[in-house]
């Protein structure tokens, strides 16, 4: 009787233990946009850090570390769920595995009373293995690196200042190390000493960098117009769309002008296929003296499949100048391996067709302008690209001036995704020392300058309008766009070390001899 009364306060206590663990696994989310709650992100990973290292069992830290990635998951993109439904959640189920490595590292390392050696490791190593699950899920075919956690710092100074070092893997670490170090405090009273070290650490090291790295040296400015049109709905919804962009544009003759930016998607038909609109296009560029930055969102009429390409049209129309969106959204642009997962368009909006992919990043050329400077060189992205670090450090290393990006997230209308996706180019500025045009169909637009700073007002998604930024241009380079993603490399070689020395002491630990034969007493 009391071993089945034992046996179901066990099994009361581990379902607990599993809802507390995806509750707290989301506790993050919180603080990405529409809440951010920035500062919210330091201790919100502690909750599931405590939760890991009290587990009975590295079973059950891995049971407790994929519950909590799963509930991170569906946190951060339940925006997800018009267009997904159901499937967001087996989605997240898949990608919750990835924090698995990471729950037996903080059981390991957290676990028990660690001495100041361990608790010493916990620091370096517990956010590395946070860093190893972001990366993993990096990939474009895992969804891309959308809700990183350094992500969620784009409108701290200080956070900014450490991205043009190490980029948003360097924030992503710091955020954990401090996390783990809050946890040592509160549940360790023997590794006080090496928390506070640790926290201190974490302190030196983004003071050092806010007084010892290089900041982008402004060198004059460029005047870039960006239209959004708004939410146009209907069946001729594109020709509509075209017909706001061409309105809004028409309004800016007049004013200085060195480039128009249009959203994704902003044009609905191949220009080789409609002459028609490349006249108006050019009659738009010609109208308000600057070059339009168009996005093209149709099948071609010189190649097979539909492709989303940034297209820049002059006065005399299209200048050639073409880019090809190469990483494309998972379900929204094309749907993985669609001989086994093609249903998911019966039941949400995924992808009816693949979208093609383009085969290489292109740097364009804007004209010189009037006064008689030479003319920026543009980097475009297109919508999800700009979640990529590699992809807009690539273009500044080809010498873009100004990196562009046109979005559309209007099937995300009044979710978290137009504030999520517009905070992005915030982190993209500050890694890269170039600012970041964001245009949207839809809203949010903005602007952020080589610092990551905001310039002008941002363009809700109310909004239906075109506005004209000064925006500050920056000549020299950062630590991050030079050397990288440093912070990776360090971070996986130390937890190459640590396998290699637990592997070392576990093959060195004697193996236990056979157990004798208990003795048999012969009585007479």
């Amino acid at each position: 009787m009391v071993a089945k009364r034992n046996r179901r306060t066990d099994r009361g206590t581990d379902r607990w233990r599993a809802v507390a663990a995806t509750a707290a696994g989301a506790l993050p989310a919180l603080a990405f946009p529409v809440p951010a709650l920035w500062w919210f992100v330091y201790v919100a990973l502690a909750p599931w850090m405590l939760l890991l290292r009290s587990a009975p069992t590295g079973r059950r830290a891995a049971l407790e570390g994929w519950l909590g990635g799963a509930g991170f998951i569906v946190a951060v993109h339940h925006w997800l769920l018009p267009s997904l439904h159901v499937f967001l959640v087996p989605l997240a189920a898949l990608l919750g595995l990835l924090w698995i490595p990471w729950a037996l590292l903080v059981r390991e390392l957290l676990g028990g009373a660690p001495g100041a050696g361990r608790a010493g490791a916990a620091l370096v190593l517990v956010p590395a293995g946070w860093l190893l699950s972001e990366l993993a899920r990096s990939w474009p075919g895992l969804g891309g690196p959308w809700g990183l956690l350094g992500a969620s710092q784009w409108q701290v100074v200080p956070a900014l200042r450490v991205a043009s070092v190490g980029g948003v893997w360097l924030v992503s670490l710091l955020v954990v190390a401090v996390n783990c170090a809050v946890v040592l405090l509160v549940a360790v009273e023997g590794a006080r000493v090496p928390a506070v070290a640790g926290l201190a650490g974490c302190a030196v090291l983004t003071g050092a960098v806010w007084l010892g790295a290089p900041r982008p040296v402004v060198a004059g400015t460029l005047r870039v117009a960006v239209v959004q049109p708004g939410p146009v709905a209907g069946a001729a919804g594109a020709e509509r769309r075209f017909a706001a962009g061409e309105r809004l544009t028409g309004e800016l003759a007049g004013q200085p002008l060195d480039l128009v930016v249009w959203g994704e998607s902003s044009v609905g038909a191949d220009l080789a296929a409609r002459p028609d609109l490349a006249r108006r296009l050019a009659a738009l560029s010609a109208g308000t003296g600057a070059p339009l930055l168009v996005n093209v969102d149709a099948r071609g009429a010189d190649r097979p499949g539909i492709y989303k390409s940034a297209v820049l049209v002059g006065p005399r129309g299209p200048t050639g100048d073409r880019y090809d969106k190469m990483r494309l959204v998972p379900f929204g642009e094309y749907v993985p391996a669609r001989a086994l997962l093609g249903w998911v368009t019966s039941v949400g909006r995924a992808a009816g067709e693949d979208r093609r992919r383009g085969s290489a990043q292109v740097v364009m050329d804007l004209p010189a302008r009037p006064d008689g400077r030479p003319g920026v060189r543009l980097g475009p992205l297109v919508c999800f690209e700009s979640a990529f670090p590699d992809m807009s450090r690539h273009l500044t290393r080809r010498g873009a001036g100004l990196l562009v990006v046109q979005s559309a997230t209007s099937t995300f209308q009044d979710s978290w995704a137009p504030a999520q996706h517009a905070s992005l180019a915030a982190l993209r500025a500050a890694e890269n020392g170039r600012p970041v045009v964001h245009a949207t169909l839809t809203g949010i637009s903005g602007v952020h300058g080589p610092s990551g700073e905001r310039v002008g007002p941002a363009l809700p998604t109310s909004a239906s309008t075109a506005v004209v930024y000064e925006v500050p241009l920056a000549r020299g380079s950062t630590f991050y766009a030079r050397f990288g993603d440093w912070p990776v490399v360090v971070a996986l070689a130390a937890l190459a070390v640590y396998c290699a020395v637990e592997g070392v002491r576990r093959l060195r630990r004697p193996v236990p001899g056979p157990t004798a034969p208990p003795a048999r007493t012969v009585r007479g």
